[in-house]
Order: C-alpha cells, then structure tokens, then sequence
C-alpha cells in the first residue's frame, strides 16, 4: 500500500527504487523519480518506517526497521518489473548498498547518492563530528530528548530551493521537507548502520554509480571513495560541482538524472543480451 507521501510512476519492466535519507521524505527523490519514468523505468519513491511524522515516530524505530520498510518496499517492486534497480540519498545510500549486500540475485544496479557513513562535511560543527559516541550514549540512556539542529544551508546550494524547503521543514511540514533536526536516538541508529554496511561493502557485486557533490556540505567525498574502494561491483564516480549535500533535488539534478538513467540503461541492456545468447 502505497502512503500519502510515497510516489510510484508506472512504466516499463525496468523497475527502480528510491529510499530517502534520515528525517527526510520521499519528495527529496521526487524529481529523480519523474526524470527516470520519462526515460521510461517504474519508480517507487518508497517512504522509510517512522519517517514523515513527528520526532516521537521517528525515535520508536531504528536502523532495523529502516531498512525491513526497504525490503518489503523491494520485494513489492520486484513483482511488478523484470530488472530491480535501487537509489538512495544519504543514510538511503547506505540502505541501499545494505539490500544490495543482502539480495545479489534481485538489485540488478546500485545509485549510491551521497553516501553518509559519517558526517564531515564542511559545515558540520565539531560538536556534531563527535557524533559517532552516541551509539554509546544510547546505550547509557543519556539523550533522548536531544537533537542536533539543522544549519543553513540544509545542504542545498540553490537558494530559491533553499528557501522552500526550509519554509516548510521550520513550519512542520514533515511530510514535505523532513524533521528540522537529527534525534540523538536515531544519529545513534544511522551510526550502527553505518558499521554494519562497512562490514557487508565487499559483498556488494551489483555495478554502482557512485555520486557525490564535490563540496558537500554534509559528508566529505571520503564517504563516496570509500564505497570505490571496498564494493566487489564495478563502479563509476560522478562528482558533481554545483550541487550541496542534496544531489537530487541541487543545481546538477538533471546531470544526476541522466547519467542514473543512462547507467541503469546500460546495465539493462547487458542483461538483455546476455539472456538472449
């Protein structure tokens, strides 16, 4: 069942599935989803379990239901397409790669997009590089209620876009634009995704695109080179030089578009003919 602020674009039998990041909204991979069913693939824009409510949503789930909401989410797609594809922002990214780890036989390709293992971009405050201790923190019972604020610019160069985003994620429109801020609880949880996703990188044999705003703001490309270096698939780097830390929706979404479009082509044709010979 398909929630109110989940989208799905019919197309053909090349399916491709999109997981937002962490606080975020299927809307951050609304216009990658339109741009990919014109070049004629189905498009899920799948809703993360506990996101688009309220702090109190989020914080009664973790990083396992997370990603259980993403299998399902494949596994409903899968039956409706030939070829599965799957795209992720930020924590989607790692959620991502994580089903590709798991389910070889079902993702066909991989859009890792602006992959966040760890925050340290450059406008992380130092404070927030300690973030990694929160797991531990958790575990102490210290924190709950705490959250880390978002800052300017909410990882988008473009200021009109910029601008109505933060108007609707300050208003509360959650649904629309993602919480303003990142529970320690659940910072807590994209850390031990994080580890587990490292761990499981070298059983990742699906191709992988592998692209990353050149001066993200969020997370440094190290994140991206790590994916490079330790995945079994080929891979391919798309660094994008007028885009913040939200590729799909910045200044080079339509570069981002077309080259996902293109890759998942390519991947699909070498299917098709390897099935034909």
């Amino acid at each position: 069942m398909i929630q109110p602020s989940e989208f799905f674009f019919e197309g053909d039998r090349r399916g491709v599935l999109l997981i937002h990041g962490l606080t975020g909204t299927p809307m951050e991979m609304r216009m990658l989803g339109k741009g990919l069913n014109r070049e004629g693939y189905t498009v899920h824009g799948m809703q993360l379990a506990g996101h688009c409510g309220d702090v109190e949503d989020l914080l009664a789930t973790g990083w396992h239901d997370w990603y259980a909401s993403v299998e399902q989410a494949a596994q409903a797609l899968k039956g409706k397409v030939d070829q599965l594809f799957v795209g992720g922002l930020s924590m989607g990214a790692l959620l991502a790669l994580k089903l590709a780890a798991d389910h070889p036989g079902m993702v066909a390709g991989v859009g890792v997009y602006g992959a966040t293992f760890r925050y340290d971009g450059w406008n992380i405050p130092w404070k927030a590089k300690l973030s990694f201790l929160l797991p531990l923190f958790k575990r102490l019972g210290i924190g709950r209620g705490r959250v880390f604020d978002e800052e300017p610019p909410y990882g988008l160069r473009d200021e009109r876009i910029r601008a109505q985003i933060s108007a609707a994620m300050l208003g509360g429109d959650s649904a629309a634009a993602g919480l303003p801020g990142n529970p320690w609880y659940s910072l807590a949880e994209l850390y031990q995704l994080s580890r587990q996703v490292r761990r499981q990188l070298p059983q990742v044999t699906a191709p992988c695109l592998v692209a990353h705003a050149s001066e993200d703001d969020v997370a440094s490309v190290d994140n991206a080179q790590e994916v490079i270096r330790r995945v079994q698939g080929p891979t391919e780097l798309l660094l994008l030089k007028d885009s913040y830390h939200m590729i799909t929706i910045d200044r080079d979404r339509r570069t981002l578009i077309a080259r996902s479009a293109e890759f998942f082509e390519r991947i699909a044709a070498n299917k098709s003919e390897a099935a034909a010979a």
